[in-house]
This record gives C-alpha cells, sequence and structure tokens, in this order.
C-alpha cells in the first residue's frame, strides 16, 4: 500500500467512526498509536466464549485495526469449546485451583480443541481481508506446575518472541494459542489469563485489551464501570459487599499486572463489537483500568510545581493564563496529579467554593485520570459552583456531574450540593462578573 492510498484509507476510517467522536479525537488516538513499535501496540486476550458467540464482531474488529495501521497481537483460550469436548468424550471435567487438570489423553482433545478455534480465527480474519498467522507452538516454554495434581498443566517459564516478532515483520496478526512446551518438548496445557499476563509482561504493550461478553467490570447495579485508576480507587473498590469472588480476583490480577507495567500501560475490557469505541475515543466503552496516579491535595501554592501546573491549564485550555495568575488567586484547595497530567482549582468565594480551573493532559484524556481527580475532589468538596463557555467539549461531562445548572450568552454556570434558591442566585450572579484569568 503506497503512502497515498494509506492516507485515503485514514482518513475514511476516520469519517467512519466520526459518530463516536470528533476528528480531532480519533486522530489525536491514532497518532499516539502510530508512533508505538508495532509490538507495543496491543495484546487482545480473547476467550472461548468470545470465539464460539462472538466471531463475526472480533474478526470485524481485528481486520479493521490493521485497516488503520495497527496490529494487535492476539492470545486465545477456548474453556467451553473443551468443556463440550470433554463431554461428548465422556470425560469428567477435574479443576484444582480453577486450573483444568490434564491428562496424556485429554491433552489430545486439548491440542486438538485448541487448533480448531485457532485456525477458525485465522479463516475468518482472512476472509476479511485481513492478513494473520497462526501460532500454535514455540512461544510459551513451560515447566510443570504439579504433575501429580494437575497432569500436564503448565506455567510459562520463558517467552520467544521470534514466531511473533516473524508475523509482525510481515504485517501480520499474529493468533497465539495457550499451548507451551517443557524444556524437554512435552506439549502443556497452559491458562489462557496466565499465558496472557506472561507475554504482556514481556512485551510490555501500551493497551492490553480482555474481551468479554459482559463487555466490562460491572458495579452493584449490574452496569458496567468505565474506569478505575486503581492509586486511587483499588482500597476502595475491594471493600465493596457487591464486589463478587470472580470480579475481586480480575481486579487483583489487573493490578498484580500494571504493578509490573509502565504507568503508560493499561487495560481495557469490553466487547469485540465496541473494541474501536474503546481504543479510539475519550468516552470509550467498557472498563478501563489504569495504575494510574496519586491525586495530591494542597492548601497553597508553596508546594505545587507553578510552571508545570502553569503548563497542564494552557495547553488543557488552548489559552495563556495572565501572568499574575498565581499572585492573584488565592486558592481554598488545588489537587493535582502526582505527574501533573490532571489538576483542579478551588478559591473560596463569599457564595461558596469556586471551581476555578479543571485540565486534563491531552495524552490523560480517555484514561479516567481527569474523573478520578474529580472523585477525589468531590468527595471532600460537597457544595461546588463554576462556569464553562457555551460550547465546550467537556461540558457532557458537566451535565452529568452538576445538580443544576443555567446558560446565559457567553457562559454556561453549574453547581452541585446548593439547594437554596437565594444561594444559587448568588453563584450565578458570581459568574458572570468574575474576571477572566485566561488571555483571548
Amino acid at each position: 500500500m503506497n503512502a497515498e492510498t494509506h492516507l485515503q484509507m485514514r482518513q475514511t476510517i476516520v469519517r467512519l467512526l466520526s459518530s463516536m467522536a470528533s476528528a480531532r479525537e480519533i486522530e489525536q488516538y491514532l497518532n499516539r498509536f502510530s508512533q508505538l513499535d508495532a509490538k507495543r501496540f496491543a495484546v487482545v486476550k480473547v476467550g472461548g466464549a468470545v470465539l464460539r458467540d462472538d466471531l463475526a464482531a472480533l474478526t470485524s474488529s481485528l481486520a479493521f485495526l490493521q485497516q488503520v495501521g495497527l496490529t494487535p497481537i492476539v492470545v486465545h483460550g477456548a474453556g467451553p469449546q473443551l468443556d463440550e469436548a470433554f463431554a461428548a468424550a465422556g470425560i469428567v471435567k477435574q479443576t484444582v485451583n480453577g486450573l483444568r487438570v490434564t491428562s496424556p489423553e485429554t491433552l489430545a482433545i486439548v491440542r486438538r480443541v485448541f487448533q480448531a478455534q485457532n485456525l477458525n480465527l485465522v479463516e475468518a480474519l482472512q476472509q476479511a481481508d485481513a492478513r494473520a498467522t497462526s501460532v500454535l507452538s514455540g512461544v510459551f516454554e513451560a515447566d510443570f506446575i504439579d504433575p501429580a495434581a494437575l497432569g500436564l498443566v503448565g506455567r510459562v517459564a520463558r517467552v520467544n518472541l521470534a514466531p511473533i516478532e516473524a508475523s509482525l515483520r510481515a504485517g501480520s496478526i499474529p493468533v497465539i494459542a495457550s499451548l507451551g512446551e517443557t524444556a524437554g518438548g512435552q506439549i502443556v496445557n497452559i491458562n489462557a489469563d496466565f499465558a496472557a499476563n506472561e507475554l504482556v509482561g514481556v512485551l510490555r504493550p501500551y493497551k492490553i485489551i480482555f474481551l468479554t461478553g459482559s463487555g466490562g467490570l460491572l458495579d452493584e447495579s449490574g452496569r458496567v464501570i468505565d474506569s478505575i485508576n486503581l492509586s486511587t480507587e483499588y482500597e476502595r473498590l475491594l471493600a465493596q459487599p457487591w464486589l463478587n469472588g470472580g470480579m475481586r480476583v480480575k481486579i487483583e490480577q489487573i493490578k498484580e499486572l500494571l504493578d509490573r507495567l509502565p504507568t503508560s500501560s493499561s487495560v481495557s475490557i469490553t466487547r469485540p463489537d465496541e473494541l474501536a469505541k474503546e481504543l479510539f475515543t475519550h468516552k470509550g466503552s467498557g472498563t478501563l483500568v489504569r495504575r494510574g496516579e496519586k491525586v495530591l491535595r494542597f492548601d497553597d501554592w508553596n508546594a505545587v510545581d507553578c510552571t508545570r501546573l502553569r503548563a497542564l491549564i494552557e495547553a488543557g485550555f488552548g489559552r495563556k493564563l495572565v501572568p499574575d495568575y498565581f499572585e492573584r488567586t488565592r486558592p481554598f484547595r488545588i489537587y493535582v496529579s502526582e505527574n501533573y497530567r490532571a489538576a483542579l482549582v478551588l478559591v473560596q468565594e463569599a457564595c461558596g467554593v469556586y471551581l476555578d480551573k479543571f485540565a486534563v493532559a491531552d495524552d490523560a484524556q480517555g484514561e479516567g485520570l481527569g474523573r478520578a481527580a474529580w472523585e477525589v475532589m468531590r468527595a471532600e468538596n460537597p457544595r461546588v459552583f463554576w462556569r464553562s463557555r457555551r460550547g465546550n467539549v467537556i461540558n457532557a461531562f458537566y451535565d452529568a456531574e452538576c445538580d443544576g445548572s443555567i446558560k446565559d450568552a457567553h457562559w454556561k454556570t453549574y453547581w452541585y450540593g446548593f439547594e437554596a434558591f437565594a444561594d444559587i442566585e448568588r453563584c450565578i450572579a458570581h459568574c458572570r462578573q468574575r474576571e477572566p484569568t485566561l488571555l483571548s
């Protein structure tokens, strides 16, 4: 594909995605991903249930990524298919600590099922005009876990990237089965989640994607949690009485995984048909889990790096702060993520606490960092009001977070926690006459 054809295809894809988000937003993600080394873009873990129930959506999403110039690395399981094959053979499934006991007799079934599922996905991708390579062996060197209890079940001892790199050099999606070999050449069964985690630990990809039928981690009402910042939310989540055992284990595994990776890494849990939305829009789809950053609180400017904060605010708003902003502004509270990628500045006014600035760095948008900082702020400040320019893209977020709002010619005033109409009137009047601190 020549450069002109690739550019035309990219422009077409941006238009196709325009119903999900703005072209600027989509281009931001495309540019960010395109700068990565091919094997550092994404590892996609696909469960057997997705291969069985959502193969068409999975194939379409993976082919789309390849068309936009991004080649994911796919690792798959085959749990439901193995259950069916065992039942058909009259074999009772046995597990120990969640791992399938695998005898020499059942290993033959495991290999046959994995080969069939692997080739089925590869052929489906090829029929969708995507390039894909079947990788059934040679990636995971393994040791036996407990031959007496589990039989031919292994844990990954070493990852060989050569088959993956060869596929990527050819512009082909490597589709990897979670089978391993011992140093002596014995084929062993490996849990697909564990295999994917070990591969991620070696590759250290920018995106880690778990495709599931549920489309994400669910809260107490059965709704998908859109983002989790482990630095600020992990302990609180584990303390929730509604957190079931399976979800608890998943969150603990994800934390253990992300603790081994750069802070820029993340885990996305979504449905196959929502993969593009999760990757290319700030709002995303499914659950985005990041190790995240701690949100620090200050009561004055003394301990704040005002140079970094100024740079963040000016980049976030696309305008310069007035030169004397830090001299003229007496903060009530300042919330800043530890790497200065999200910040909120509150000031105390006669009518209440006013949110003067809320800024999130471009490369942090879509991570959930801004929301994490917002939630820390909101937990400590029961009544806040603020204003935003009409047409500001963040107003949709504010609309969901406020108790009320009112528009005028230039501004939209928001508030939460205020109940008395007289208090709200004073907040609105303050916003209408407040001097701006950003230069035109």
